[in-house]
């Protein structure tokens, strides 16, 4: 059965609707610029009645040692999911320093992208296949883009991978039905505004995900 992460969440209301609608993982986001950014001492709090019900997952964007060490410290996430330009070296790197799994975000928009899992396939637990954001973009992630999910119909890969991109309630269900995505991510398509969180979009997207 397909399990789905919540991702950017920021109040505890949004917290308990991922809890309590089954989402195998939840996310929060280490990025200033992003509109869903919170400080590691509020992800510790929002985090605790995850503790053995869900993976918790720190997102950072080309995150110096000092920023990983003080989120590997204050929050103890079990994954760290890298959304910048890491290399696999610098995902190695991060899983030994701290102890918690990586999830490398690939950015897709043609069948030539996923040429790039290979090198990250022996240092990352998962793989995340996210829409390649428009040049324009602030963000690498999170703007509700989306590519063509068929890209990855057939193919395999080492961990249990991620879909992401451009998800909401009423797609994920079509998505996972294209490519048999094992793992789903969603921020942007459970939000009634940017960074605001709906808990019962988050409710809905979790029903679809358990229908599909």
């Amino acid at each position: 059965m397909t399990r789905a992460k919540i991702c950017g969440l920021s109040t505890p209301e949004a917290v308990r609707a991922a809890l309590d609608g089954g989402a195998g993982f939840i996310g929060f986001i280490f990025f200033d610029r992003s509109p869903r950014h919170v400080s590691v001492v509020a992800a510790a709090r929002l985090a605790e009645p995850a503790r053995g019900r869900a993976q918790v997952v720190a997102v950072v964007v080309d995150a110096g040692d000092e920023a990983i060490g003080r989120i590997a410290e204050g929050l103890a996430p079990d994954l760290f999911q890298l959304h910048g330009a890491e290399p696999p070296a610098r995902a190695a790197d991060i899983a030994a320093r701290t102890g918690a799994g990586v999830i490398k975000a690939l950015p897709i928009r043609e069948a030539a992208d996923l040429d790039a899992a290979a090198a990250f396939e022996p240092v990352a637990r998962h793989l995340m296949f996210d829409a390649k954001p428009p040049p324009e973009a602030a963000l690498p992630g999170g703007v509700g883009a989306r590519f063509d999910w068929s890209l990855l119909a057939g193919r395999r890969f080492a961990q249990p991978w991620f879909l992401a991109g451009g998800l909401d309630p009423w797609n994920v269900a079509e998505a996972v039905r294209a490519c048999d995505a094992p793992l789903v991510d969603v921020s942007s398509g459970v939000e009634r505004g940017a960074g605001l969180k709906d808990p019962r979009l988050i409710t809905a997207f979790l029903d679809a995900v358990r229908r599909a």
